[in-house]
């Protein structure tokens, strides 16, 4: 009974996610609860809806309960072996049936990581069957495609040594053949497979393997708002030599079908996924895939004297694809994109709502070559309509380019006066800071009615955002900071306080604090005397205190230890300053103040060595 309710559960669960196009009934998906096939009895091997054969109630419970065993773990190796060897007779002869099922799935990628080499190949020849012809369905199932993925993520574990002692090697050819045999089918397939929501993650795994270089494994789960932008870590393995050749062929095979790549957006994950794994481990052949891509993409039929490359801008699908083919690409390519393309576009493209994240990925590109600079003086033309379109990302990616390549630094800062309205009179300048922080114009920001005059009465600082943290993140690199510095110190302590302990503005606090020598951080510090405690009781502001104390003087770091430890008990009390305590070594300070002052200015003396060595 209580099989039955769960099972019950997870077909309810199932049914209330969003279904892609193509996908198909695998795991109890089209049973509704109450309705007549709801109430069927399924029995094993018997087939559901669709033709599809599905697990019978019994063996659902049954490969639960191997998935709560697993979850507890083996003390002994002979435990675990001969655990994993019970639960794979039982798989045997249904492989395919209970890859397919949700429970199945989950505790076959549980087990897989468990079982020998030689185990995981017989795994895949049976999902694969005759001549591998199976793989195609199982790697198309939303439950199935995991289990493949998963079988052919063990070939990452092997070695040039393992291949070559007698009591492994067989084991490791056999599932070097099945990863082998996964390729050609989803050659033979691969319109179907790239163009499947599912098959398609069957074919970017494959592509890290026969690469070597694998991240982490894929989950239902989606992504937060904090995860959806992290590029994932890849962990490089060796691979057997045959794989080096099965790569070329199976590249060859997608750039062969290189048009899916620009109508499909699941298609063009899986061309961004080739690029990406080629230019790690590949790099002569990744060169010829980006001048492949390139050459197709810039040869389709457009309207005369357009180029077909700013018609593929502009699609959500294609977008992607050539952001990939900007960050990877060698200067005489970008110079070709550039030159033939793009040149004289560029704010239209930077004012698109799709269009101007290649803008971007073309700015960074771009920053250490001369190329640059033309690109630059493109884009400031249209600064004012940028800000306006609200497509910051363009103007930071300037900010950031002209910090790297150390052009166009000042342009860029009297640009920004002008379009902040704060460049005229020369006594606004010193209201740059929280404007460029805020996004606002100078008579927004300061609730003036004219456009002419000096600063009205001291406005709080309460409007900050994301993208004005990262511009002046950015100008925060360039060689003359002056003018951001005396931005900052007009500010009040109270503003200052709001600024360390606001989540965009701390990282701004930070980073013109720690690059401000020593004079100018003194006259930034001497402005936050009296904000110390509120701010190392503050979840963000205790992170720049402590970044400030690491590039702070001796001086400096006992001007803000004497005023910190006239608090000794709020200090140690709260969850966020009772680290500062203890990180400035404040008890120290108080009982052994000549010991605290010899360690401290040891520290200063050894950062003064590396720094000079850096230098």
């Amino acid at each position: 009974m209580l099989e039955k309710t769960e099972e019950r559960k997870r077909q309810n669960v199932e049914g209330k996610k969003r279904r892609h196009p193509g996908e198909d009934g695998g795991g109890g998906e089209r049973e509704r609860r109450g309705g007549e096939k709801g109430e069927r009895k399924r029995r094993g091997g018997e087939e559901g809806d669709g033709g599809q054969k599905r697990l019978d109630p019994l063996s659902v419970g049954y490969f639960r309960r191997v998935g709560e065993r697993l979850g507890e773990g083996f003390k002994e190796k002979e435990e675990r072996e001969m655990f994993v060897e019970n639960v794979l007779t039982e798989v045997k002869g249904k492989a395919a049936v209970v890859a397919m099922d949700q429970t199945g799935s989950i505790t076959l990628q549980r087990l897989l990581p468990l079982c020998s080499p030689g185990q995981v190949a017989e795994v895949l020849a049976e999902l694969g069957g005759p001549q591998g012809s199976e793989f195609k369905a199982v790697s198309c199932d939303r439950c199935g495609g995991h289990v493949v993925e998963s079988a052919a993520r063990r070939i990452s574990e092997w070695t040039e040594s393992s291949a070559t002692e007698e009591d492994e090697k067989e084991s490791w050819d056999a599932l070097e053949a099945q990863v082998l045999s996964l390729s050609q089918v989803v050659r033979d397939n691969i319109a179907e497979f790239i163009k499947h929501v599912h098959g398609s993650h069957v074919v970017r795994t494959l592509l890290h393997v026969l690469a070597g270089c694998l991240g982490p494994p894929r989950t239902e789960s989606r992504p937060g708002a904090k995860g959806r932008n992290i590029v994932p870590q890849l962990t490089d393995f060796e691979i057997p030599a045959s794989f080096w050749y099965e790569l070329k062929s199976l590249t060859d095979t997608l750039l062969d079908n290189v048009n899916l790549s620009v109508t499909d957006a699941v298609a063009s994950a899986v061309f961004q996924t080739m690029l990406t794994v080629c230019h790690r481990k590949r790099p002569i052949l990744c060169k010829q895939l980006l001048k492949r891509a390139t050459e197709y993409l810039t040869s389709r039929s457009a309207a005369p004297g357009v180029s077909p490359l700013l018609v593929f801008l502009k699609d959500p699908a294609s977008s992607h694809l050539i952001e990939i083919i900007i960050q990877l690409s060698h200067k005489s390519l970008l110079r070709d994109l550039y030159k033939n393309h793009l040149k004289g576009q560029l704010v239209d493209l930077a004012l698109h709502s799709i269009a101007n994240f290649p803008v971007q990925r073309l700015t960074a590109a771009t920053a250490k070559y001369k190329m640059f600079l033309g690109l630059f003086d493109e884009l400031i033309q249209g600064i004012e309509p940028i800000l306006a379109a609200g497509h910051m990302g363009v103007i930071v990616q300037l900010a950031e380019s002209c910090a790297e390549s150390e052009e166009k630094q000042e342009d860029l800062i009297q640009c920004l006066l002008r379009a902040f309205h704060c460049a005229e009179p020369g006594s606004r300048h010193v209201s740059c800071l929280p404007l460029f922080m805020s996004l606002l114009t100078y008579e927004v920001y300061y609730h003036s009615d004219t456009t002419e005059g000096n600063i009205q009465t001291e406005v709080p600082l309460t409007s900050m955002c994301y993208h004005g943290s990262r511009l002046v993140q950015a100008l925060a690199k360039f060689k003359e900071r002056s003018l951001l510095l005396s931005s900052l110190r007009t500010l009040t302590p109270a503003d200052l306080l709001m600024l360390a302990s606001d989540p965009s503005g701390s990282h701004v606090l930070q980073a013109l604090i720690t690059t401000s020598s020593d004079k100018g951080r003194g006259k930034i510090l001497k402005r936050l005397e009296g904000q110390y405690v509120a701010m190392a009781c503050s979840r963000l502001g205790s992170r720049v205190l402590e970044a400030i104390w690491n590039g702070a003087s001796v001086s400096h770091r006992q001007s803000i230890a004497q005023e910190l430890v006239l608090s000794e008990s709020q200090l140690r009390s709260d969850q966020f300053a009772r680290h500062v305590w203890a990180k400035f070594a404040l008890y120290h300070f108080i009982h052994r103040r000549g010991h605290w002052q010899e360690i401290q200015t040891s520290e200063s003396k050894k950062r003064k060595l590396f720094s000079d060595i850096i230098a």
